[in-house]
């Protein structure tokens, strides 16, 4: 059993700016788990070391509806071309329009 331990002052990151430990109070957290990412998956995996009893963070870039489960439909796609009329062009467009067009982001 491996505890992990992260340590945030405010914004910023004590390796890249040590000088501001004297401008923010630091507080030391403990973790068993830290997942990286706050789409769909990232939230699940959370959800399950939580439930399953472990002090777990969940730490992200984005704010979580724009992740890109959310940017992209929230699921898989794909042109497989077993229903009529397909091509990967549309699956595309639609990939892309459903994303508002940031999906690349």
């Amino acid at each position: 059993h491996r505890r992990v331990a992260v340590t945030s002052v405010g914004s910023k990151s004590l390796s890249t700016s040590p000088h501001l430990i004297g401008d923010y109070t630091v507080i030391d957290h403990t973790y068993d788990a830290v997942v990286v990412g706050a789409g769909g998956s990232g939230l699940r995996a959370a959800m399950g070391l939580s439930e399953a009893g472990f002090k777990t963070a969940c730490v992200t870039k984005l704010f979580p509806t724009r992740s890109h489960t959310v940017a992209a439909q929230g699921g898989i796609n794909a042109a497989l071309g077993n229903m009529g009329e397909d091509d990967w062009r549309w699956h595309m467009y639609d990939t892309v329009k459903g994303s508002d067009w940031l999906g690349d982001q």
